[in-house]
């Protein structure tokens, strides 16, 4: 095991220098469509009842300094849905590079055109335009000094910083339609306080469309996609199909242009709970292995029906 450990860390330097680290992991597929208050402020109230949602993404491969995340978020809707709140917990670390994020979330929803009713196993808002925005601090840490590399003067000193993170995002819903762009860290690094700490201003955009069969709309087929940029790294492109009946089961899988390909299937217990669990299988070489994932997720009030 030692001996793999030590590979893995010199793959690791080898193909990630860590004065340019990307601060964050990309979003998994479950954790985006599950908890999409991470990736836009816009989001916070889009539901017809507030929800606390808790994940985790792992290898669990016994290999030290595997990929791990941790996520908590907090979605309340207000003044009869017009206003959405939030708040999240994010944590990934990677090797010896950590990221903790700690950020609120407001919205303000615009209805247009009639209301059309929601099919009857879905509340969400049909018809809306949400504005959104969000504030917080976000912690990066190198822990250099733990690799041992004695030859090499940037690997002497550990980094960590502090800084302010401020994001942006947009919502629309039309029916069956939906779309959103986001920016969650406008300032990227400009407030960083060591130029070897690099955060970059990543953008997402995603769009998706729901379809509905059955006597009572009861079963749900939903493609959708995410975009990401980020400057200075090659555009990634997630297509993603899910499939819903009744609310009581859920499956999907999804690609990652030249990156992954992931899998999930989930349940709905007692109406307010669902546990969603998801793979994702990393294609092309790197020395990083398939993380394993859980998303549990409590929708108070009426739940999920």
């Amino acid at each position: 095991m030692k001996i793999q450990n030590l590979t893995f860390w010199a793959l690791l330097v080898f193909t990630f220098s860590y004065k340019v680290m990307q601060a964050q992991q990309q979003p998994v597929f479950s954790e985006y469509n599950y908890n999409t208050i991470m990736l836009n402020p816009a989001h916070s109230g889009y539901y017809a009842n507030s929800e606390f949602t808790l994940s985790n993404q792992s290898s669990y491969s016994g290999i030290e300094g595997a990929p791990s995340s941790l996520n908590a978020t907090l979605n309340l809707t207000l003044n009869n849905q017009k206003v959405g709140l939030g708040g999240g917990f994010i944590r990934d670390q990677i090797g010896v590079s950590a990221v903790t994020n700690a950020f609120a979330s407001y919205a303000y929803k615009l209805y247009f055109g009639q209301q059309a009713k929601a099919p009857r196993y879905h509340n969400y808002n049909p018809n809306i335009i949400s504005f959104g925005i969000s504030a917080g601090l976000l912690n990066y840490s190198e822990d250099l000094q733990s690799l041992n590399i004695t030859d090499d003067p940037q690997f002497q000193q550990n980094l960590n910083g502090t800084i302010p993170t401020l994001g942006i995002g947009i919502l629309f819903n039309r029916d069956q339609i939906y779309a959103g762009l986001s920016i969650p860290n406008l300032l990227g690094n400009a407030l960083a306080p060591d130029d070897a700490i690099s955060i970059n201003s990543v953008a997402y955009a995603y769009a998706g469309y729901r379809i509905y069969t059955g006597v009572f709309d009861e079963l749900e087929i939903k493609p959708n996609t995410l975009i990401r940029y980020e400057p200075g790294a090659p555009l990634s492109v997630d297509l993603n199909l899910i499939v819903n009946y009744k609310n009581k089961v859920e499956f999907g899988g999804g690609y990652r242009t030249s990156s992954a390909v992931n899998a999930l299937a989930g349940v709905y217990l007692f109406n307010n709970l669902r546990l969603i669990y998801n793979y994702t299988l990393p294609l092309r070489e790197t020395p990083l292995p398939p993380t394993h994932g859980l998303v549990l997720s409590v929708r108070f009030g009426k739940g999920y029906n």
